[in-house]
């Protein structure tokens, strides 16, 4: 009788296990945080909120964290509003035949390591030999060819732009999904009403689609803030810091100059933030509830 009482506890230590593995670094990370010490030395010095001081005080993270912010409004604009009417238009009527097709070609960048796909756009933005300003040259506007990556007033956008172009197509499809649940009949009847395509996107697929907004801002937002790859590989944070982040910003601290107690504070204020911003979301989508 007592082991069979036990079983269903059974079941749950794979859960729980998944949770000790989930939290049980981001505690230590905090507790890092307290303390200036470094990889290669088995001591540690508390210095209690010191590092959160610094920091704070810090050009370069307001730097970073003002590139995030730029980083998570471009991607709200672009991947979730641009995904969504992506997505309407593909599943439009006159579209819908050909769909399979632009979903690919839309789809396939997200498959692409996103390392092979910042190589790639290093090439395509090279100020010498790159297409776009090769393709500015030939259309007549060469005022505008300039080292994109190599300019501070352009690096950030260049390395965000790379980032829409790659991830537009997941979001598309997670709309797409969204979208072929929303029963016909309301399209149906609006049209009947004499609604245009625009009129019915705005009252009837953005509405039905808001639990697929909220998943899709979160993913955005989690992803703007915790972007690495793209900055790392097409700038390094450069020219100077006009494309740093936190999270170059944070490798940087804890890889190159063996700060690993301030390297820790960055990241738990990566987390705050977006714990944070996810709370928010909540509350703002009112996710899970239905209407007031």
């Amino acid at each position: 009788m007592k082991l069979n009482r036990l079983i269903p506890y059974l079941y749950l230590l794979p859960a729980l296990a998944f949770l000790l593995l989930v939290y049980i670094p981001i505690f230590q990370n905090i507790f890092d945080s307290l303390y200036e010490w470094s990889t290669f030395s088995p001591e540690k010095a508390f210095v209690g909120l010191d590092n959160y001081i610094t920091l704070f005080k810090d050009p370069v993270f307001y730097e970073a964290l003002k590139n995030n912010v730029l980083y998570a409004i471009i991607s709200i604009v672009f991947q979730v509003f641009g995904g969504l009417v992506v997505a309407s238009i593909l599943e439009d009527k006159l579209i819908r035949r050909f769909s399979p097709l632009f979903r690919t070609v839309y789809f396939l960048p997200v498959v692409v390591s996103m390392t092979v796909i910042a190589l790639l756009f290093t090439f395509f933005y090279n100020p010498e030999v790159g297409l776009l300003n090769q393709f500015l040259k030939m259309i007549g506007l060469e005022s505008l060819a300039k080292p994109w990556l190599g300019d501070s007033n352009t690096a950030i956008y260049a390395v965000i732009a790379v980032s829409q172009w790659q991830s537009i197509g997941y979001i598309a499809m997670l709309y797409i999904v969204a979208i072929q649940k929303i029963p016909p009949e309301l399209y149906e009847a609006a049209e009947i009403d004499g609604a245009n395509k625009i009129r019915r996107f705005f009252h009837i697929t953005v509405p039905q689609t808001k639990e697929m907004t909220f998943v899709a801002v979160i993913l955005t937002l989690t992803g703007a803030f915790t972007v690495f790859n793209e900055p790392y590989i097409l700038t390094g944070g450069g020219p100077g810091t006009s494309s740093e982040v936190l999270s170059t910003y944070l490798y940087k601290t804890a890889f190159s100059q063996d700060m690993m107690g301030y390297a820790s504070a960055i990241a738990t204020i990566i987390l705050i933030i977006t714990l944070l911003l996810s709370l928010f979301q909540m509350k703002a989508f009112k996710t899970g509830k239905g209407d007031e």
